[in-house]
């Protein structure tokens, strides 16, 4: 498969996977059919064995995971829009979850967000952000692992302590900033954001599963929840688009992309975001194109990014926009020249009119040329519109490939328990074992790739797992695991351990905010 129908007007609209990496752009008002257009796009990718991440705002994208019920009037559509052999078939999902309660939990170390990012996330002054800056200084010259809330809390505490001795060496250490700081970490505690820092972390590898027969996983994101909390949700997206900036490979541009990112309610990432942080993600909008990665940015109205964020998106859906208010007509009339111009149609007009189901739709050729834009009607999803059930979820869930992997959090000697014994008077922890090469953990199979090395230092929790489940009976899920031997506990205890190790330079290479690119 090279190209992908999304939707057809006076022909079809053929998304050409050679160019997916390019970037894109779904937009519309609620209720015109964005979710619709995401479940279509993310069946497409997964049919064409290329894994798609995304985060489900309203529990709707959920039914990816079951066949679609039927409908003549869905088939119909399909048979006019010219959909080849359509059928009705579930996705092979897998879901995820911050809070553990509607998926896999997902975790990060303190030490893989950074200070820049958890200065976003906790809306800290400058001089805050400063003070945060030299509590990971810190962490790192006196080889204190940053891993979950009572690490962070107690570095700060601890540079307080020090707060005169500091001042010398890494400038002034305000105890009313670290006051501030442990405030606002209580304030993301309550909001249940401490569950997401911690071990075992989260494996970029297990985002990137394919079944034996091709088929891309499509991992879903619970983030109904998550979304009362726009900041943690904004920074939390990020630093995963960061983390697969930093760790992927350049590979320039490939037959099909290794991953595809859809960012649902892209506005939060931009709302209130200093200068710097726009620049930077641009600059990661435009180079992440070169790891295999497409980012696919979800919201209201293309006026909600950074024109030069816009201006990376190449493949463009547009559903309806109201207009109202003498606003709203500027916004419509600015969205319809983002349009590579069809001289048969009037674009912003036709905004206006569009119905549930329909978009102008702007997708790049085989060679990268944005086509021009139609008024088409987007094709029917196989899986089913809707969310899935609270059994069917739980029962999905108990047979995904990754069971039993994630739930059980993992608590072991890092920056707190230092500090403590060091209050004590207890001697420094004895030296850690060395690195246990346990092998692949899927086995021959071996449908994800290999996570790649940073060049310097491998954050602490990448092989960190729980214990393994017996293998799941659903022949789906089967397909999604592989047939492969496991590491075992103790095996994966040796990795993680190992990968702990690692001088000042080394911690400091894999800190901070978009990775290295921060830096330049």
């Amino acid at each position: 498969m090279t190209d992908i129908l999304i939707a057809r007007g006076d022909a079809p609209c053929l998304l050409h996977l050679s160019t997916a990496n390019r970037h894109g752009l779904i937009a519309g008002a609620t209720g015109t059919g964005k979710t619709v257009t995401l479940q279509v796009m993310a069946e497409a990718f997964s049919a064409a064995g290329v894994p798609v991440f995304c985060a489900d705002i309203k529990g709707d994208l959920s039914g990816i995971a079951m066949p679609g019920r039927p409908n003549p009037k869905l088939e119909a559509r399909a048979a006019r829009l010219g959909v080849a052999d359509y059928s009705y078939r579930a996705a092979p999902a897998v879901f995820w979850d911050v809070f553990g309660n509607q998926g896999h939990p997902v975790r990060a170390t303190v030490a893989e967000m950074g200070p820049v990012l958890l200065a976003r996330m906790l809306e800290l002054t400058d001089a805050q952000e400063g003070v945060l800056n030299i509590a990971f200084a810190l962490a790192d010259t006196e080889g204190l692992l940053l891993l979950d809330f009572k690490d962070l809390r107690a570095i700060l505490g601890h540079v307080a302590e020090r707060a005169s001795e500091l001042g010398t060496e890494y400038g002034n250490v305000s105890k009313a900033s670290v006051g501030t700081i442990q405030r606002k970490l209580l304030v993301l505690d309550q909001q249940d954001g401490e569950s997401f820092f911690g071990e075992p972390a989260l494996a970029l590898s297990d985002l990137m599963l394919l079944t034996p027969d091709g088929r891309g996983a499509v991992n879903i994101l619970a983030a109904d929840k998550l979304i009362q909390a726009p900041r943690l949700y904004a920074t939390f997206l990020l630093w995963l688009l960061s983390e697969l900036f930093e760790q992927l490979p350049e590979v320039g541009d490939l037959d099909k992309p290794k991953l595809v990112f859809f960012f649902d309610e892209a506005h939060l990432l931009f709302r209130d975001a200093p200068k710097g942080l726009v620049e930077k993600v641009e600059q990661v909008v435009r180079l992440i194109r070169s790891k295999g990665v497409g980012v696919y940015f979800v919201t209201q109205n293309p006026l909600d990014l950074p024109q030069t964020v816009l201006a990376q998106l190449g493949n463009r859906v547009q559903h309806a926009l109201r207009a109202f208010t003498p606003a709203d007509q500027k916004a419509v009339r600015a969205a319809a020249e983002t349009f590579r111009a069809n001289p048969r149609l009037n674009v912003a007009q036709a905004i206006t009119e569009l119905e549930v189901g329909e978009a102008l739709v702007s997708l790049l050729d085989d060679r990268g040329i944005p086509g021009i834009v139609q008024r088409a009607k987007v094709a029917p999803p196989r899986s089913r519109m809707g969310p899935v059930t609270a059994e069917e979820r739980a029962d999905l869930i108990s047979r995904s490939p990754l069971a039993g992997r994630y739930e059980a959090a993992l608590d072991r000697e890092s920056a707190y328990e230092l500090l403590n014994d060091r209050a004590q008077g207890i001697a420094e922890a004895t030296p850690q074992p060395a690195r246990v090469d346990a092998g692949n953990p899927w086995g021959a199979a071996a449908v994800a790739p290999e996570p790649p090395r940073r060049a310097a230092y491998d954050p602490p929790a990448r092989a960190r797992r729980a214990p393994e489940p017996a293998a799941p009976a659903d022949p789906l899920m089967a397909m999604l695991l592989g047939s492969g031997r496991r590491e075992g506990v103790g095996e994966a205890f040796a990795k993680s351990i190992a990968r702990s190790l690692g001088g000042q330079v080394g911690r400091s290479v894999v800190r901070g905010l978009l990775g290295s690119i921060l830096r330049r």
